[in-house]
């Protein structure tokens, strides 16, 4: 660093001091004051929380079935933890890279489950799962024929 802007940063800061504008950023903390003697040692401060954690959303997914026949019926269940009872989930299959709502949905009961009737006619090996209420549920699979 050359000397002159050296110079210009040392007088600019003892400038800001000299002003008090600046004094408490640069000032030092002041040191904690000592025990006495005679008082007993308190005991650390720690907060409780009185409310208990919001459970994060989750869905369960599963299906009646492994293989059917196209455009054969068959249920998808599950449960829905930290989602509440009225809210709607919705059926999901992968298509390519992309997941599509189908048009099948349902609300969740006062149990925390739901069931919906499905009909799949893509043939093969469909990849399947439920969203809603914040939550995604893990893939299913389903081999149509």
């Amino acid at each position: 660093m050359n000397r002159a802007y050296r110079f210009a940063i040392a007088g600019a800061l003892a400038a800001g001091l000299a002003v008090g504008g600046a004094a408490t950023a640069f000032a030092a903390p002041a040191p904690a004051p000592a025990p006495v003697a005679s008082a007993p040692a308190a005991a650390p401060v720690t907060s409780v929380s009185t409310a208990a954690p919001a459970a994060q959303p989750a869905l369960t997914a599963q299906s009646s079935v492994a293989t059917i026949g196209a455009w054969q019926e068959f249920r998808v269940s599950g449960k829905a933890t930290g989602i509440k009872p009225g809210t709607t989930v919705v059926l999901q299959q992968k298509q390519g890279a992309k997941w599509v709502s189908l048009p099948a949905k349902v609300t969740v009961n006062k149990n925390s489950a739901y069931s919906m009737r499905v009909k799949l006619g893509i043939k093969g090996k469909n990849a399947l799962r439920v969203t809603g209420g914040g939550a995604v549920s893990e893939p299913i699979y389903v081999t149509v024929r």
